[in-house]
């Protein structure tokens, strides 16, 4: 029988490149018995293989598919290199698994190890995924308390971050509504300079298709201005970044205010059309135009549909 030739040879299959695959499928659909054997194989290597390029997939197999009993004695070799693996290319990948699919009772010695450290792992290319795991999968209220209150102590440094943003941008879309307020809250004041930074354009952009109506008018007004002259809407059509967010800011208001938005930029059309990024613009505001005259008075839905 297959299985019972590959049983001695178990470990060495698990980090090779074509073994690894072998072992996941018996893990995935071997008999019980045949499971449970072949997990007692893992036991004390598991931070060994969690390293491994190929290791690592069959540890996060046998944390999706294995017993409670034995999912919690694997997680446990786990402790005290937690962060070592979250910083890892190939350890990060169990962390997460560990954090989606071990009760959060079990995996304590790997959230506390996180208090203190938010805002260092939402900046690491790696960290910021096991950050966004956290939100997603532990619902003990002390849990949720400590790691927001670190996120949003530094909204406008993460939203700039490169990674940090995907934190932001995950709370905007998932988060609680007063958790969405106090991001937008930090953000207003800085919206014009915020949406011509490469990364946090995109969280302002989350910031207009998740937040409340006030908070967007809040958002927008900031973007028009007080005066025609002194409009900063002007200057964000024409840039790479912002240019994406006054899309965006046509795309989620409601009819009245898309009118006077686009009686603003028509002004400025002819313009437009000399500048790179201004030309997406043009494009877009011709589209909505022509969908107006079309419309003849057919009033759509506030939101509308995703571009291309």
């Amino acid at each position: 029988m297959v299985y019972e030739e590959i049983m001695p040879q178990a470990l060495a299959l698990m980090t090779d490149v074509f073994g690894n695959y072998v072992i996941q499928k018996f893990f995935e659909h071997g008999l019980p018995p045949q499971r449970r054997e072949l997990a007692e194989k893992l036991f004390n290597n598991v931070l060994a293989l969690s390293l491994q390029m190929y290791g690592c997939r069959v540890i996060q197999k046998a944390i999706e598919v294995v017993d409670l009993d034995q999912k919690i004695k694997m997680v446990k070799e786990l402790d005290g290199n937690v962060m070592r693996c979250v910083r890892d290319q190939n350890g990060n990948h169990v962390v997460q698994k560990c954090i989606e699919c071990v009760p959060e009772e079990n995996i304590e010695f790997i959230i506390s190890t996180f208090f203190g450290q938010i805002i260092t792992l939402s900046t690491h290319p790696y960290g910021c995924r096991v950050v966004q795991r956290v939100l997603e999968h532990c619902h003990n209220p002390d849990t949720q308390s400590k790691v927001m209150e670190e996120i949003l102590s530094s909204v406008s440094m993460l939203a700039q971050d490169q990674y940090g943003n995907y934190v932001i941008q995950h709370v905007l879309e998932h988060g609680k509504p007063d958790e969405r307020t106090v991001i937008i809250t930090e953000l207003a004041g800085k919206i014009v300079q915020m949406s011509q930074q490469k990364f946090a354009s995109n969280v302002v952009e989350k910031c207009l298709t998740f937040g409340g109506p006030e908070e967007r008018e809040l958002l927008v007004n900031e973007m028009l201005g007080t005066t025609d002259e002194n409009e900063p809407l002007q200057a964000m059509m024409k840039d790479q970044f912002a240019n994406y967010v006054v899309q965006k800011v046509l795309e989620t208001c409601d009819d009245q205010r898309r009118e006077f938005i686009l009686t603003r930029i028509k002004v400025h059309l002819n313009a437009l059309k000399k500048y790179t990024y201004g030309k997406h613009i043009v494009a877009r505001v011709e589209k909505l135009v022509a969908a107006g005259e079309r419309r003849m008075g057919f009033q759509p839905s506030i939101n509308q549909p995703q571009m291309a």
